[in-house]
């Protein structure tokens, strides 16, 4: 299972990859390969305020429907509209140009809670 070093992770299998204030957040690896090929995304609104752990989109993949939830509170900055065209990217290179939105991170405590990469594989059972 590809869990890159660089990236935090939520319990609910989203990933957070911080530079200053800023978040870019999209789902593992792990996540990806579970709801397999995906189809549409929804994506979130620019300027939209999101709170921790509460749902923000949903990825939609022939075998179902996922909520994507926000690893950290925040203000959406920017969403991935190459997605819209191409939403199996997230498939492709989930933790690269699959990435689904970038947000101002409103409280940087909020890192506490996620999952470093080896807590991240712990919780995957590798």
């Amino acid at each position: 299972m590809n869990v890159p070093s660089d990236l935090l992770y939520a319990e609910s299998h989203e990933w957070l990859r911080i530079a200053g204030d800023e978040g870019t957040v999209g789902i593992s690896d792990h996540a990806q390969h579970e709801l397999n090929d995906v189809v549409y995304v929804e994506l979130p609104k620019v300027g939209a305020t999101v709170e921790a752990q509460a749902q923000v989109c949903v990825v939609e993949s022939v075998k179902a429907a996922s909520d994507i939830f926000s690893p950290m509170s925040g203000t959406v900055t920017a969403v991935n509209e190459a997605l819209a065209a191409n939403p199996a990217l997230i498939n492709t290179d989930p933790h690269g140009a699959g990435w689904i939105y970038k947000m101002k991170l409103s409280d940087p405590s909020q890192t506490s809670v996620l999952k470093t990469p080896a807590q991240y594989t712990t919780q995957l059972g590798a």
